[in-house]
């Protein structure tokens, strides 16, 4: 499960989540999906830096969340379109893909705290 944390108080924004660690897994992503349920697919870094991202071969739009080392929300990226690319202009260690319209769903704002 993964949760946004404001105030002390807890929601969750996923049921589900999928941890990306090893360099395959973070390359292939979300590629080839047509679909992101009820899941948080989170990229771990293994510092902070500048991390891009490429959606090619992923066929539907999704949010995306840029985490510093304390896991909190450094910038976010709105319904990034399919055969797009994006550059953050912050250094993250996490990058967090939720469905899109979730930041919204969940009013997620910079600065709030995830747990996964």
């Amino acid at each position: 499960m993964v949760s946004v944390i404001r105030s002390g108080k807890e929601k969750k924004i996923a049921s589900k989540a999928v941890f990306r660690k090893s360099h395959l897994s973070k390359a292939l992503g979300l590629m080839f999906r047509f679909k992101v349920s009820d899941e948080a697919h989170i990229f771990f870094f293994e510092e902070e830096r500048i991390i891009p991202l490429h959606m090619l071969f992923v066929f539907t739009p999704i949010d995306v969340l840029f985490l510093n080392k304390n896991r909190r929300v450094v910038e976010m990226k709105k319904r990034l379109a399919p055969f797009t690319f994006f550059k953050p202009s912050v250094k993250a260690m996490y990058v967090v893909e939720i469905p899109p319209m979730a930041i919204e769903k969940h009013n997620i704002v910079i600065r709030d705290e995830l747990k996964f």
